[in-house]
């Protein structure tokens, strides 16, 4: 079955390597944009598979986004795996504490994420 995915992330060339490397690797429906703001009323609309939100962005952050993802009852079903390049151990023990199905670290292998999102899919629904 094709999944749905939203790719959240301000820089174009990140959403469009995911985006390729997902319609590459799987054939998904991918969905993508480029702050916080325009995620939450695609989410809402589209009511994707699960999001890549990027944690680093100007205005509405990632974990701000998250926060009204997860706030939000058309949205809170939905797995959030944050995307980051901040992956020192402080910085995981901040994400520790938040509603996400998996960290990810940038840069990723963009024919390799399909296969990881399907990996943290089939572990949340276990």
């Amino acid at each position: 079955m094709s999944k749905c995915v939203l790719i959240v992330d301000d820089e174009e060339d990140v959403r469009a390597i995911a985006q390729m490397g997902l319609e590459m690797a799987a054939d998904w429906k991918v969905l993508t944009a480029s702050s916080g703001q325009e995620a939450l009323a695609i989410a809402q609309t589209n009511q994707p598979d699960v999001i890549l939100l990027d944690m680093m962005m100007p205005d509405m952050d990632g974990q701000a986004t998250l926060q009204r993802l997860k706030a939000n009852p058309a949205t809170l079903q939905i797995p959030v795996i944050l995307v980051t390049a901040k992956v020192q151990p402080s910085d995981q023990q901040r994400f520790a504490h938040l509603d996400v199905a998996a960290v990810f670290a940038k840069p990723f292998r963009p024919l390799k994420l399909a296969d990881q999102i399907n990996a943290v899919l089939n572990s949340s629904n276990n």
